[in-house]
């Protein structure tokens, strides 16, 4: 009999420990070789676990268990003959679980109403008490009188509790109930590294606009050919990643980190861009983005966002990085404080466009208009750097003909 230990592998350097995130096959299953069998996460990122041969396999771990790497965590009999039609048991066998689940509602009755609070007298309340109460939005049924007859005074109305806000006095008859599911490892990770960074910084906001007129302007009259030679969309993060790329250049202890009681310079821009994916939000990065092309920055940056979509981005793409781009325009975000990504000393933070009236050469125009907002450690930053930085990446987007181009806009951009 051949069985096979299956081991974890090292997701990457450094990575010491993985959790086994969902078993995609049950025990017993026979699986084909290369085929996905598990989804691990580590604190950078999560990755599938392909079937080393094929065989029966038996699951050695359960779902959120932490195992180290080189831990078995299954073993495959590869001397098992695969079942003949095992295709169709698989494919039923969510149907015997269906049922149970679709009765498990049925068990979970509404809270029934608690009893309405006694009311010890039933008297009508006094005009000044109507008058409280109202205010209060309190129905008098269910105040206590203690006047006369139970006549409710004004007392008794400034006394009564006002009901908890979006409530009312009765029970609530709605779904109350509650779900609770373990973080995974990465945003466990996330986590911690978010409040480290709030705890560990002495991190700081600056904000500015940029008008978008003249990358629209561009967009518009060389999308088309662009693509047609470049076979990649001509977008906002070029421009960008170009301004700040040029930015980092004019104002070199941006692009630092804080080493124990050194300051380390970077002669390179490695830019981390924010990408949002079906595990969370990941952050690739382009390597010497300085040395870049518009086209080497859309490329790059489509590449890594289908990999972060289809969940095969890996460690080491992630790592390093010496300055991030995070855009929260994408959703809607009119203005944020974005948060370093450290060890990296500082963060530009994009957000959506709005045609809005602004003052130019004296006259009020409609522009397309963007807040940035760049976080920065001040530890290693000053505010003239950080200001000086943000005005060099207002410079970039406002004019990019001649800031980022060259002053020729169809050669800088390949065309």
């Amino acid at each position: 009999m051949s069985v096979l230990e299956m081991k974890v592998p090292s997701p990457g350097e450094s990575i010491t420990e993985v959790e086994i995130a969902t078993w995609l096959v049950k025990d017993g299953d026979y699986v084909e070789k290369d085929q996905p069998i598990a989804e691990v996460d580590s604190d950078k990122a999560t990755l599938e676990l392909p079937a080393e041969q094929s065989g029966i396999i038996t699951l050695k771990a359960e779902e959120g268990d932490v195992v180290q790497v080189g831990q078995v965590v299954c073993l495959i009999d590869m001397d098992a003959a695969k079942p003949a039609g095992s295709a169709a048991p698989a494919a039923e066998a969510p149907k015997q679980e269906e049922a149970p689940k679709a009765a498990e509602p049925a068990k979970q009755e509404a809270p029934k109403p608690a009893a309405a609070p006694q009311t010890y007298a039933t008297g009508a309340p006094s005009p000044a008490a109507k008058k409280i109460l109202d205010e209060k939005g309190i129905d008098a049924s269910q105040v206590s009188g203690s006047g006369r007859d139970g006549r409710i005074s004004k007392s008794d109305a400034e006394l009564a509790a006002v009901p908890a806000l979006g409530g009312s006095p009765m029970t609530a008859t709605g779904s109350r109930s509650t779900t609770t599911t373990k973080l995974s490892v990465l945003r466990r990770k996330i986590a911690q590294r978010l409040v480290s960074v709030k705890n560990e910084t002495a991190m700081l906001t600056t904000f500015n606009e940029v008008d978008m007129s003249e990358i629209f302007r561009l967009r518009k009259l060389y999308k088309e050919e662009f693509g047609q030679k470049h076979g990649v969309g001509l977008g906002f993060m070029s421009f960008f990643t170009k301004a700040v790329t040029r930015a980092l250049q004019m104002y070199p202890d941006v692009n630092a980190s804080i080493d124990g009681d050194f300051k380390v310079n970077y002669d390179f821009c490695d830019i981390s861009i924010a990408v949002s994916g079906p595990k969370g939000l990941m952050v690739p990065v382009l390597r010497n983005a300085e040395n870049m092309s518009f086209a080497n920055v859309e490329g790059n940056i489509k590449d890594l966002a289908i990999k972060v979509r289809d969940g095969k981005i890996t460690v080491d793409e992630m790592t390093g990085g010496t300055f991030t781009i995070t855009n929260g325009g994408t959703f809607g975000s009119m203005l944020s404080t974005p948060i370093i990504n450290p060890p990296q000393s500082a963060i530009l933070g994009m957000h959506n466009i709005i045609q809005r009236p602004v003052a130019v050469d004296g006259q009020v125009v409609i522009r397309p208009m963007m807040y940035v907002a760049m976080s920065y450690d001040h530890r290693i930053i000053d505010g003239k750097e950080s200001v000086g930085f943000l005005v060099a990446v207002k410079e970039g987007i406002d004019n990019p003909v001649e800031t980022l181009l060259g002053g020729d806009e169809r050669k800088g951009l390949g065309l």
